[in-house]
């Protein structure tokens, strides 16, 4: 038996489980599209922790977790008779065919990053050429996400750089613009000002190929992982954080970097 046989074939059988416990289990028959998101959040995070950590049998189940509530939600929506499993499953089909001419159709391209201005053009013809080039942007994505997304949604227009080492000049300007405001201590104008050197950080990290979230989230594990060196260190020698000098911290934190 072939994988996508295989797959199909677990895959019916997880829609029958689900159906079984829909109408037998005292959890599963409560549940409605709000009970579950934020649980589908929670999934969602819990798969990209285990992207970022390498942990291929984490991403294994938690890609299940995932593959049962896309299932759930298709069960509700099924009672409700407002769609079912397979018009999901047909809506992705058709949009996956529409959207790469290049792959069954008659398009050529001459790579990746003309397959994503075509991907985008033809999301805004779907709409008879009136959708928002930025509507496709979930307004509760996390903030660096969003910002992410929206570069990347203009770039899909031509909306961006000539040369990405232009940015680079742009994150000065940010910079110095946030540094006045700061000598002048405004705090409303030094918000603003940090928000626009993020942003210009993060266009940059996009236009060098870098997911910014997972940049930062390796930096914050680093951070952890010295901290808590920092801190064993610490008890080790019977005394407290509270009680050392900022020299004292730093000569140990030191010396976890190169632990590093």
């Amino acid at each position: 038996m072939n994988d996508n046989k295989r797959s199909a074939g677990e895959f019916e059988k997880l829609l029958n489980i689900l159906d079984k416990l829909r109408v037998s289990c005292p959890w599963d028959m409560k549940q409605t599209n709000g009970s579950l998101r934020k649980l589908t959040i929670e999934e969602t995070y819990e798969l990209a922790d285990a992207i970022l950590s390498g942990n291929n049998d984490g991403i294994r189940n938690e890609l299940g977790d995932l593959m049962l509530h896309i299932a759930f939600y298709a069960r509700i929506a099924s009672e409700k008779g407002v769609f079912t499993m397979a018009d999901v499953l047909k809506g992705i089909n058709e949009k996956l065919v529409y959207r790469h001419p290049h792959v069954f159709g008659n398009v050529k391209v001459s790579g990746a990053g003309e397959v994503e201005k075509n991907w985008e053009h033809l999301k805004i013809r779907e709409n008879n050429g009136h959708k928002p080039v930025l509507s496709g942007v979930p307004p509760s994505l996390p903030s660096m996400v969003k910002a992410n997304r929206i570069q990347e949604k203009v770039r899909g227009v031509g909306f961006d750089w000539e040369k990405r080492e232009q940015i680079w000049d742009k994150v000065l300007e940010e910079l110095s613009e946030l540094r006045n405001e700061v000598d002048n201590y405004n705090t409303e104008k030094i918000e603003s000002e940090l928000g626009d050197v993020l942003f210009s950080v993060i266009n940059a990290s996009r236009l060098y190929g870098i997911d910014p979230e997972a940049a930062l989230e390796k930096t914050n594990r680093k951070f952890i992982k010295r901290f808590n060196y920092l801190e064993r260190e610490t008890i080790a020698r019977g005394i407290s954080l509270h009680d050392m000098s900022l020299e004292e911290m730093n000569e140990i934190w030191e010396r976890a970097k190169e632990e590093d």
